[in-house]
């Protein structure tokens, strides 16, 4: 079972953004719960998503498929999926699967709200 806190943002420019934080291990035992509330939030409640990984200490090939299905989903909407405060332990599974090329990351909750890339921002 993986805790999953969930929060609505309205932007200033009136859109609802899902703030998802899910808490402990994205693996190949949680992976499939936290689809299901990606699912959820963007088919339900917004386009506009953005996963905070501030409180994952570890993800693996199941918790990325997770990501990049939630990632579909929102393009599909034409929406956003956004990924923010990767723990410093799973940054590593960013880095060596070239995921961090494929997601847009941002440093901080607010960067990603704002929606300000972090290689934009001197």
């Amino acid at each position: 079972m993986i805790q999953i806190e969930q929060t609505t943002y309205t932007t200033q420019d009136d859109n609802t953004v899902i703030v998802l934080t899910p808490a402990g291990r994205l693996d190949i035992t949680t992976a499939w719960q936290f689809r299901l509330k990606l699912q959820e939030c963007i088919s339900k409640l917004s386009h506009h998503v953005v996963v905070n990984l501030g409180q994952v200490n570890f993800i693996d090939s199941s918790g990325l498929t997770s990501l990049v299905a939630g990632m579909r989903d929102a393009d599909k909407v034409k929406g956003s999926f956004r990924i923010c405060n990767v723990h410093p332990e799973a940054k590593l599974v960013f880095e060596v699967t070239m995921m961090d090329t494929v997601f847009e990351i941002f440093e901080t909750e607010e960067e990603a709200l704002e929606g300000v890339p972090r290689s934009m921002v001197s």
